[in-house]
């Protein structure tokens, strides 16, 4: 329980996206716990990194929790973002109500898998473009490669930044609502 009595809500959400999209980097700067997570020095067994300057990848889950508001609780489950790890992912979806998909404008095809997976498992979801630096991408641009209805959320963030973070996960919450109000075409 909560101040006044009122319930609280424990949610269970699911942050996907290929290798060096900021899975880890969001959870851990949004969480307002210390956040857990299993990252290892990345091998040889990584083929062609298209991100140098990365030295760590996710090889469980990444955990964290937010207070949204006096009666919502957000309990975040980062994927592994590498293919040799996708085993995982069906088992971190499980239970959850919603999930964010991040992509990195350098190879926004990485999240196409996510993307699909969420589908099949009849998921709610919303894009979150990470801001790198990158290339520009357009909206249409990203939405025609991922195959991204019009419906599904497309918004712009920093993982690194906590209220921006934060804003993509607020975005979420208003997007299931609006799903299970079935608002949504």
């Amino acid at each position: 329980m909560t101040r006044a009595g009122a319930q609280l809500s424990a949610t269970k959400i699911v942050v996907v996206g290929g290798h060096g999209t900021g899975r880890t980097t969001m959870v851990r700067s949004v969480s307002e716990i210390r956040s857990l997570h299993t990252e290892e020095t990345i091998t040889g067994a990584l083929p062609a990194v298209a991100f140098p300057a990365k030295t760590a990848t996710t090889v469980a889950l990444d955990f964290g929790r937010i207070t949204l508001d006096e009666k919502t609780v957000l309990y975040l489950f980062g994927t592994p973002g590498q293919e040799r790890f996708r085993f995982l992912w069906d088992r971190l979806l499980n239970g959850t109500i919603g999930a964010v998909v991040l992509v990195d404008t350098r190879a926004v095809d990485e999240a196409r898998y996510a993307v699909d997976l969420l589908g099949h498992h009849g998921t709610p979801y919303i894009v979150a473009v990470n801001d790198f630096g990158g290339p520009f991408r357009s909206e249409d641009e990203i939405r025609g490669e991922l195959g991204l209805p019009d419906r599904v959320p497309l918004v712009e963030f920093d993982a690194r930044d906590h209220s921006s973070s934060k804003f993509v996960l607020i975005a979420l919450m208003e997007h299931l609502h609006t799903v299970s109000a079935g608002r949504v075409p």
